[in-house]
């Protein structure tokens, strides 16, 4: 009586593609592979049709190992992954050539979406012809949606930090604008005044007068007291009116400056906006009076002397509004540090110096409180702040703007009460003309008294 194929004491003799028996002990240590491995093993005909896959595989797809067997994977997943998968192993059955550490989208017809990691392989019989593939995946799924979940949380701090920065600019904006209007105002309201109380009025009393005389213009001249006293009156009336008219023209220039000096605070802001993302030859100089420029409302009140110091250096490749946004958050932190000094003790100094690495670099050293040696390697982390009113994005988000822009951001103190010095280092411009520089020679410029101080080193 012939045992019957259920009986687990005779073994499955297990076959190739091209019906090849496999020894049996190596048959038995396969299916023991297949039954217990937890990835995803496979091994297909020349049409691409399943010959044997794991349970994992099988359970993937909630059915048994049996029921894949003769099917391919247009019957289980999408036409898009399915014809991809078919043709990266009829590429292998052609040359040979194994696909390895693949990552593959399975979109599955219910709609859902997983990830696996393939390696794919040439299956060959005893005669090393080849007959099919054999390949395992991995499913990575759960680490490609973490994967995303950190890409999206960072994008989303990125865009907090970038906001912060941004509302830095802003407020430096805010701040010169306000200024200006103040300014506005002043001189509209002396305008006003002026205009309320001019003298001009008094034409009219003299046409009328000389309208009243006008029957005896020579005897109201000869005989009349008024008429006697009207010439020293005339000329004292132009004096007057010719003094009130060079006040005006001087006070409508000083409202047309005023003007001018918003719309450029304005046009600065968007045109910085308008070239976000944009990496161009950037003239570190332009910038750094551009930074001013938006912080000198805060460095005037201050009283900060600012000193610059510019050595002529090729243009940085760089994003203008990042370097603007890291350039005001630094100068704005120098000049929060300085408040411990007295006003006429505040110095900052803007260096712009070439290094041996390729690189221009720009320097803001204040002599502030100083930073102690511990947090020198917190100050860039997210959060992280020594301010009352501190929010631990500014340092952080420069950090990263530089970072992206191929540079670096770094802070050195001597410690408590000796100042700081922060230096942004950014990539030169390499495709420059030459003899067309964009830097130009140092200049000094003071924002307060005290203009031949020595800046601190």
């Amino acid at each position: 009586m012939s045992p019957s194929p259920a009986d687990p004491h005779i073994p499955i003799v297990a076959t190739t593609g091209s019906g090849s028996p496999i020894p049996q002990v190596e048959s038995l240590l396969l299916q023991a592979f297949l039954a217990n491995v937890p990835d995803h093993i496979y091994f297909k005909d020349l049409q691409s049709r399943f010959l044997a896959v794991s349970h994992a595989k099988a359970a993937r797809s909630k059915l048994m190992p049996a029921d894949l067997i003769g099917k391919t994977d247009f019957d289980f997943f999408g036409e898009a992954h399915a014809r991809k998968a078919f043709d990266d192993e009829q590429a292998i059955i052609r040359t040979g050539t194994p696909m390895l550490d693949k990552l593959e989208k399975e979109t599955w017809p219910d709609g859902r979406i997983t990830w696996v990691l393939s390696s794919k392989l040439p299956l060959k019989d005893l005669n090393g012809k080849i007959v099919g593939t054999f390949g395992v995946s991995k499913d990575v799924t759960k680490t490609i949606e973490t994967q995303k979940a950190l890409e999206d949380a960072n994008r989303q701090l990125m865009d907090a930090t970038r906001q912060a920065g941004m509302a830095e600019v802003a407020t430096g904006v805010l701040h010169n604008v306000g200024n200006v209007l103040t300014s506005i105002n002043v001189t509209a309201n002396l305008l006003s005044d002026r205009f309320r109380d001019s003298k001009v009025t008094s034409i009219f009393k003299v046409c009328a007068l000389l309208r009243d005389q006008s029957s005896d213009l020579p005897g109201f001249f000869a005989k009349d007291p008024r008429g006697a006293k009207l010439p020293s009156y005339l000329e004292s009336l132009a004096n007057t009116l010719d003094q009130e008219r060079t006040e005006t023209m001087a006070d409508l220039s000083t409202l047309l400056k005023s003007i001018d000096h918003v719309k450029d605070i304005i046009w600065m802001q968007q045109s910085y906006a308008s070239v976000a993302g944009v990496v161009e030859p950037l003239a570190l100089n332009e910038a750094i009076e551009d930074a001013i420029k938006l912080s000198n409302n805060a460095l005037l009140r201050h009283n900060v002397h600012v000193t610059r110091e510019f050595a002529i250096t090729p243009p940085a490749r760089a994003e203008r509004h990042k370097v603007l946004q890291i350039l005001v958050n630094l100068i704005s932190n120098a000049k929060k540090a300085m408040d411990v000094k007295e006003p006429s003790q505040r110095r900052l100094v803007l260096r712009i110096e070439n290094t041996p690495n390729d690189t221009v670099q720009v320097r803001v050293i204040d002599n502030g409180i100083g930073i102690p040696a511990e947090n020198l390697t917190k100050i860039f982390s997210h959060g992280f702040t020594t301010r009352k009113d501190g929010h631990g994005f500014g340092l952080h988000s420069s950090a990263n703007a530089a970072k992206q822009m191929g540079g670096a951001l770094h802070a050195y103190s001597e410690g408590p009460g000796r100042g700081a010095t922060f230096s942004l280092e950014l990539p030169t411009w390499k495709d420059q003309p030459e003899g067309n520089s964009l830097a130009v020679k140092s200049s000094d410029a003071c924002f307060a008294p005290a203009p031949n101080a020595k800046p601190p080193l």
